[in-house]
């Protein structure tokens, strides 16, 4: 499990990237009655959709609050593509019943991750969900490559970054997981999970300390333009 769901505290600004229709395969479309929202920037929202569909017991897999447990994640995932709770709540059915398509979704569950993408292609919190979900199901280079997919430009949290070594870890790459590591560690503060997994399995190593900077030797001094002209003793 990733470290924390999101790095984005409630009502952080973010600015959202365009949506794209998903593959027909999975809908075709993101158009909903209620929605679609931002789960990072649009909380004044999910009140609703968590009081009456996406409860604490749906979130645990226990029971449906308007039906099944399936049905009330769909309807969340309509409204909320990239709820971050709902996609980790999914991707745990999926690895309970041990099939991408279990009964009762009108897709699979990793059409609901292309669609967080689709909607929200900057996500990384659902891109990492998706990749650690991919690497439980034996699905290990389609994880790699959703993790790889993170833009550099998001790698500015040492949270994220620690996160992305986490899962790195989990898809079996432990030398990315390590340079994440260091990463995360250059950037702040982090957790010691990471560091500690990555000793336990023998692949820890110490971060290179960078090198110290040598001032440049000076230029030779060019004479003054008065001892230039002064005439020699």
């Amino acid at each position: 499990m990733l470290a924390a769901l999101s790095g984005i505290p409630a009502g952080a600004a973010h600015a959202a990237t365009p949506s794209v229709p998903p593959p027909a395969a999975c809908g075709g479309t993101l158009a909903h009655n209620y929605g679609p929202f931002d789960y990072r920037t649009d909380r004044d929202k999910l009140g609703i959709v968590e009081k009456y569909h996406f409860t604490p017991a749906v979130e645990a897999l226990v029971r449906g609050v308007t039906g099944t447990v399936e049905g009330d994640i769909s309807y969340t995932l309509h409204a909320f593509p990239n709820h971050h709770r709902a996609l980790a709540a999914l991707a745990r059915l999926g690895q309970m019943r041990k099939s991408d398509t279990p009964p009762r979704l009108p897709y699979s569950i990793s059409c609901f991750f292309e669609r967080a993408l689709a909607f929200r292609a900057d996500d990384h919190v659902a891109r990492m969900l998706y990749a650690s979900y991919l690497g439980k199901m034996g699905r290990t280079k389609e994880g790699l490559a959703q993790l790889e997919a993170i833009d550099p430009k998001e790698r500015t949290s040492p949270l994220t970054v620690y996160n992305m070594g986490l899962v790195a870890l989990e898809l079996g790459q432990p030398e990315l997981a390590l340079t994440y590591a260091h990463e995360a560690m250059a950037l702040g503060p982090v957790r010691p999970d990471l560091q500690q997994a990555l000793q336990r399995s023998g692949h820890w190593r110490d971060p290179v300390p960078a090198p110290a900077a040598h001032a440049e030797p000076a230029a030779a001094s060019e004479p003054s333009p008065a001892a230039a002209s002064a005439p020699a003793t």
